[in-house]
């Protein structure tokens, strides 16, 4: 027994699926999900009421990284597997799953003051100028990064300064190598039915008091990486019925930008997911017993 993965957009059902999962053998659930590690935004960030490792592990005014997350999530895994029972980990965020299954080479958290200097360069001398000062020092990343993309041209900067470049020799982001052996599923759900799903649940999520959260939530300390939740700026400062168009819409948006992820993830095994949860179950531990993660069903 090892690793079992599940990844697609949001409203296809990973949740559910992977606690029908827990329920047919021993396992224990791990979230790969950018947002849900935060308290306070339970609502939002849409988090599970089944026990899940690495949901609400940060306050709201902590600054998230993913090789923070990283680490967790591998001291998480390896406990489980120790315990004799399977990790299913459950991914809403493409980079975050990878980290969890991959012993990803992530560069270090820039130094105190340099994310403010590069960021003020940008803003005062200009993209053009910004991005000139990219390829001074480090060519191979301003060959692929634009100059308008501020966030990379500033991350590249950063990394520049301490020797390093945004673009190593060797990713393994997208490589098949996993610390563990693993099978990844992917949940396929056609895109009509995710959009009702998005639509839908917005509308529960309001109704349950997301807008009071968001209030709670942005009256308070919030770091910059808590404040990509998405519907928190919306759900708190829109009225309801422009609320719930501009958080529907924005999650859509995300929907299709995770099928991109998903298209990429090598190895994937995909699995039809529009229909009842517990066949979806059943349907994803088959994916992982005929690549030997788990033992065979008995006869009779």
């Amino acid at each position: 027994m090892s690793v079992l993965a599940i990844f697609g957009p949001t409203a296809s059902g990973k949740s559910a699926v992977a606690e029908a999962i827990a329920a047919r053998v021993p396992a224990e659930l791990v979230s790969a999900d950018s947002m849900q590690v935060y308290r306070g935004l339970p609502i939002l960030t849409n988090q599970a009421d089944a026990p899940t490792r690495l949901v609400g592990i940060w306050e709201l005014n902590h600054e998230a990284s993913v090789g923070e997350f990283a680490a967790l999530a591998h001291e998480a895994i390896d406990e489980i597997l120790a315990a004799g029972r399977l990790p299913v980990v459950v991914g809403g965020t493409g980079l975050y799953l990878r980290a969890a299954l991959v012993d990803l080479e992530l560069p270090p958290p820039p130094e105190e003051g340099s994310r403010e200097r590069w960021s003020a360069l940008y803003d005062e001398r200009g993209a053009a100028a910004a991005h000139a000062e990219l390829a001074a020092r480090d060519p191979g990343t301003a060959a692929f990064v634009h100059p308008n993309d501020r966030r990379r041209v500033v991350r590249a900067l950063e990394l520049a300064e301490s020797g390093l470049s945004l673009r190593p020799g060797r990713s393994r982001l997208w490589s098949a190598e996993t610390r563990q052996p693993t099978a990844i599923v992917g949940l396929d759900v056609p895109k009509p039915v995710v959009e009702r799903r998005i639509a839908e649940r917005t509308v529960a999520m309001l109704a349950a008091g997301a807008a009071e959260e968001a209030r709670a939530a942005l009256a308070g300390p919030i770091s910059s990486t808590a404040r990509k939740v998405i519907g928190l700026e919306e759900a708190a400062l829109l009225p309801a019925d422009e609320a719930r168009e501009a958080i529907a819409a924005r999650t859509r948006r995300y929907a299709a930008y995770q099928r991109k992820w998903m298209r990429r993830i090598p190895d994937l095994a995909i699995v039809a997911a529009d229909r009842p949860v517990g066949e979806v179950a059943d349907a994803v531990l088959e994916v992982a017993r005929a690549r030997q993660l788990l033992p065979a069903r008995r006869a009779g």
